[in-house]
């Protein structure tokens, strides 16, 4: 029987990316939705980024609508002043603040230009241990700047996104690419994939596709929400490196908002104008990718007992890791975060694959006499 079953109720404990820095520093209150309600962002008078729940605790005034005064935000309702360490620091019209004035305050860390939050519902401190890396060349002239992009994800869980990464056949029917070498290792709060692949020459538009390209990938989750890409694009010879990050923060028990950047190592010898010609487009092929994804989201349900063939990777194996995060720390069992390592053969589906790639092609071929023929 299919299980549809239910999503976690919980939201994830683990480092959350909000977005780029730089978009919260203007010294004004900013919006997130988040982990089921609203949160506010500011920047202090010395540039620190703050974040609290967005709703006052005084009288549930909007945080967001309010103003930045000094290092504080101000309530547009009555004016109540709160500081980043989520304690109202001034009542204007009050004698003194009552001291139980406090409100919910998220730690927050800047990694690689982008603003990160801790969320635990234990409320236990930030691990910092675990924080995604820092990239060696990012924000300075090596690379091109971030190329940042939002999408809100309706009716799906986020878990969706995980599981794409255990899931090779996909790339192939969703991305229109050949994986011709496939594998995963999860390790303590990391889950990696490593991919090869082609393009495919009967589906030369969008996603990671287009038949005189071969990629190389190495993407790797640092906990629930945020995932760094290392890419490298190899088109007729020439060799581009992307860095790309998926991460999304959960609005809802079956919403979240979904975030990607592109940032591209700048070739020797290719002028600004022909690099940011070239970070365009890797920027609009990977972003079509995302929306092939969201397209499937959007019209799936969730099924909480896959029925699996050997070549659909290790699908409950992944979920096991993701469960750490949806569970309290006193219940992490060892199978959650053990090393685990799988290679999926992708001899019989390259197989398939070929063949259908070329009869889809003579079809072409005898619509159109121009359309190439073979793979």
């Amino acid at each position: 029987m299919l299980d549809h079953g239910s999503t976690p109720l919980r939201y994830a404990r683990g480092w959350h990316c909000l977005g780029l820095a730089a978009d919260f520093s203007d010294g004004k209150p900013h919006a997130i939705h988040g982990f089921g309600t609203k949160l506010v962002v500011w920047a202090d008078s010395s540039g620190e980024l703050n974040v609290l729940d967005g709703f006052c605790r005084h009288m549930g005034g909007d945080l967001t609508q309010g103003e930045v005064k000094g290092d504080e935000v101000a309530c547009p309702f009555h004016d109540w002043q709160w500081g980043g360490d989520g304690r109202c620091k001034q009542i204007p019209y009050a004698r003194r603040v009552p001291m139980r004035a406090r409100t919910k305050r998220y730690e927050t860390a800047v990694v690689n230009g982008q603003l990160m939050i801790w969320n635990d519902p234990e409320g236990s401190a930030a691990d910092r241990d675990i924080l995604p890396p820092e990239l060696p060349g990012v924000l300075t002239d090596e690379y091109t700047p971030w190329s940042w992009h939002v999408k809100e994800i309706n009716g799906s869980h986020c878990r969706e996104l995980i599981d794409n990464v255990a899931d090779m056949a996909h790339f192939y029917y969703v991305h229109f690419a050949f994986p011709t070498s496939f594998r995963n290792i999860f390790e303590g709060h990391t889950a990696t994939q490593f991919m090869e692949s082609k393009g495919r020459p009967d589906k030369s538009e969008g996603g990671y596709s287009g038949e005189d390209s071969t990629l190389r990938s190495e993407a790797t989750y640092y906990g629930p929400a945020y995932m760094i890409n290392w890419l490298e694009v190899d088109y007729k010879g020439f060799v581009t490196e992307v860095i790309l990050i998926n991460c999304h923060i959960p609005t809802g028990p079956d919403s979240f908002t979904l975030q990607y950047a592109i940032s591209v190592k700048k070739p020797e010898g290719i002028d600004d104008k022909t690099v940011d010609y070239i970070a365009d487009a890797y920027t609009k092929s990977f972003g079509d990718g995302f929306l092939q994804d969201v397209a499937i989201w959007e019209n799936k349900v969730a099924v909480q007992n896959p029925l699996l063939c050997e070549e659909d990777g290790p699908v409950y194996q992944l979920r096991r890791w993701y469960e750490q995060f949806y569970v309290d720390v006193a219940d992490v069992r060892p199978e959650m975060t053990d090393r685990f390592e799988f290679e999926v053969d992708t001899t019989r589906a390259n197989e398939y694959w070929h063949a259908e790639v070329a009869e889809n092609l003579a079809k072409r071929a005898a619509e159109d006499p121009a359309a190439p023929a073979e793979v």
